[in-house]
């Protein structure tokens, strides 16, 4: 992505020339208004380009100029496909440096996400990965960071699903007269698709299938996909998993205690799960010492004081 020269650093886009922020629930990008008239075209959107090439050994190499589109077509381009990836707007500002690690596994998933982004391979094939973990623990950051990178930077296609909103995406299509297939096409063919929330669901038949049909045809076709989870990643059930809630619990309580037992493998089936362990790296963050973020900034916040004075609060 184009920047700014040195010197000319903008105070709303920090030099990037484009803004990213919140609108209604999904992250929007924009061009700065720092760089809204191209300097290097003038708003024409295309520029010349210096090239050299041999077409004659007895010449030699020679110098040309071909008009080619401006940087900043390329950048109108990148942005309008980073609008449709569909990040969730609380994810709008999420970048690997605002990324806060409490432990070894989060600090790996950081550090596998941002490889994998910095390293993408355009001609070859990617493997994946997919994280797994309590809720507010950073998940979501992660793979909006990663897709983020790729879109405006690599300039690749991606998007970005939660895999219970996908299922009623499908089943309001259903009413509309569209078929499953027809939006489950497009999601198979991207070059990089975020699974958000794998996992969750009632485990219907109408869910097991639009899953598998969705990881097949990304699996067959050796398209890359991410993941995020809060079902465990072990291949089998630990000893301390199997021991049934005791004592009394609210209805909530014991459906908590029930998920956490539950592992991802036993949610997807045997041959999703076959197909993830090819298809991605696995990173599980550890529920004992991974923090809920969104709850640690709430506990942080100040609590408001007494009104001055000792007056009381109107009724």
């Amino acid at each position: 992505m184009v920047t700014k020269a040195i010197g000319e650093v903008c105070g709303e886009c920090g030099g990037r020339t484009y803004v990213i922020e919140r609108r209604g629930d999904r992250a929007h990008a924009r061009v700065c208004t720092c760089s809204a008239r191209c300097e290097l075209c003038e708003g024409r959107g295309y520029a010349y380009e210096v090239r050299e090439e041999t077409f004659s050994a007895k010449v030699g190499p020679k110098r040309y100029e071909v008009l080619v589109p401006c940087v900043c077509q390329r950048r109108a381009k990148r942005l309008e496909h980073f609008n449709e990836v569909g990040l969730p707007g609380v994810v709008a500002h999420a970048g690997f440096e605002g990324y806060r690690a409490f432990n070894e596994a989060q600090d790996r998933a950081r550090n596998l996400a941002m490889h994998f982004a910095h390293h993408y391979d355009k001609a070859g094939v990617n493997k994946g990965f997919i994280l797994s973990g309590p809720v507010g623990t950073g998940k979501t950051h992660l793979l909006a960071a990663t897709l983020k990178h790729l879109v405006l930077e690599v300039g690749l296609e991606a998007r970005y699903v939660e895999i219970s909103l996908l299922y009623a995406t499908i089943r309001r299509g259903f009413q509309e007269g569209k078929s499953g297939g027809e939006i489950i096409g497009p999601l198979s063919e991207v070059e990089v698709l975020a699974i958000d929330e794998m996992g969750k669901g009632r485990g219907s038949q109408f869910e097991m299938e639009t899953l598998d049909e969705l990881i097949a045809r990304r699996y067959n076709a050796a398209r890359t996909t991410l993941f995020a989870t809060n079902y465990s990643l072990d291949p089998e059930r630990r000893s301390s998993r199997t021991a049934a809630p005791s004592g009394y619990r609210a209805t909530e309580d014991a459906k908590s205690a029930v998920r956490e037992m539950e592992l991802l493998r036993e949610r997807v089936g045997e041959r999703i799960y076959s197909r993830l362990c090819e298809m991605c790296n696995f990173v599980e963050f550890p529920k004992e010492t991974t923090p809920d973020q969104r709850r640690m900034r709430q506990e942080l916040e100040p609590r408001p004081g007494p009104p001055p004075g000792g007056m009381r609060s109107g009724r």
